[in-house]
């Protein structure tokens, strides 16, 4: 690929990236947990699963579903250690090591389950926002962790449009109309 046309694709990402920044900005503050300082670290990951998931808006499906299970199985494995509270420092180790047994079976689920990848990015991610952001319920922080997951795979399917009409021709021809 030649560089001037690499520029135009890569600056159409680096503009992305910024805009995802400018909606955090402003949205961060009227989404749960009160207080929070922003999650677009989350819309960056979402991002990458959607070029990692394949680029196309099937797989981009594929990728909210890893991502609602992964969540899902994070919830699980929290409330599974309170039971488990006796066992102590163990609680939650014994709790993991059970749903991410069950969920390597993801594997050999039918195909819009299998995304592996995608459910660990997502449980990950919970896992450390409500480890250490203050005031993070179950509930808010499943529903502000979707909105921005949700929002990057947006964004990674907007970078593959743009970078499909753009090498197809018609956006070279489009801008050199326009100079």
């Amino acid at each position: 690929m030649k560089i001037k046309k690499h520029t135009m694709i890569a600056l159409f990402v680096g503009l992305q990236a910024c805009v995802i920044q400018i909606i955090d900005q402003c949205i961060h503050g009227v989404l749960p947990p009160a207080g929070n300082t922003g999650f677009a670290w989350v819309s960056f990951l979402a991002w990458a699963t959607y070029f990692m998931a394949g680029c196309t808006i099937k797989d981009g499906v594929r990728a909210f579903l890893g991502f609602l299970i992964g969540i899902i199985a994070s919830i699980i494995i929290m409330l599974l250690s309170g039971p488990f509270g006796a066992l102590g420092f163990f609680a939650t180790p014994l709790a993991i090591l059970i749903i991410a047994w069950l969920l390597f079976y993801l594997e050999i689920a039918p195909h819009m389950f299998s995304l592996v990848p995608a459910v660990y990015i997502a449980a990950g991610a919970y896992f450390g926002c409500m480890s250490y952001v203050p005031g993070a319920e179950y509930g808010t922080v499943f529903l502000t962790e979707m909105i921005y997951l949700t929002l990057g795979l947006f964004f990674g399917w907007m970078t593959i449009a743009f970078r499909t009409w753009y090498e197809s021709g018609r956006g070279k021809a489009e801008a050199a109309e326009r100079s």
